[in-house]
């Protein structure tokens, strides 16, 4: 399988760990060891946070997939940095979707017993979209442009009718 993503395609990317806590997520990440791919982890305003996705060379094939094996990671947690998992603000399992022209609809199913074991660690599941647009605050799409043009025009058409014409002679 190709990690290359058709632009036009509404696809699956990846799953997230996103953590926030008031304190600090090393020792949590450092017992996941290499298993997972360290994304961030520190200070995140006044609290610490902590982003990871499943690590090794394949990439899950399904949300449902990824879920399941962080869950299994989180799970086998040694006791004393599990405390750290309990105790943090924010646990979320985040669910990566590139947004695309086409199919019409795609569905990302979650099994059940996937969503018991979110819940069981006091997490939830969290779905970001990306928008197949790259627009910036400043990037002017097309169609606006043209809406600006279009308005512009009117003005200059509608202001011209209303002022009289200056005669040559008057200069």
């Amino acid at each position: 399988m190709s990690n290359s993503i058709d632009e036009e395609r509404t696809t699956f990317l990846n799953v997230d760990l996103d953590i926030i806590s008031k304190s600090r997520l090393e020792p949590l990440v450092a017992a996941f060891g290499k298993k997972v791919s360290v994304l961030y982890v520190g200070p995140e305003r006044s609290l610490y946070g902590a982003h990871l996705e499943l690590g090794g060379p394949r990439f899950p094939k399904s949300a449902d997939m990824a879920i399941r094996a962080l869950a299994a990671l989180v799970r086998q947690l040694p006791r004393k940095v599990r405390r750290l998992w309990n105790h943090a603000r924010v646990k979320d399992f985040n669910i990566g979707i590139q947004g695309g022209y086409r199919p019409h609809c795609s569905v990302f199913p979650l099994n059940v017993e996937t969503i018991n074991a979110v819940a069981r660690l006091g997490a939830r599941v969290v779905v970001t979209v990306y928008s197949p647009l790259e627009v910036s605050k400043t990037e002017v799409r097309p169609e606006d442009a043209n809406r600006g043009v279009q308005a512009a025009q009117q003005r200059v058409s509608t202001a011209s009718r209303r002022r009289p014409k200056r005669s040559a002679a008057r200069s």
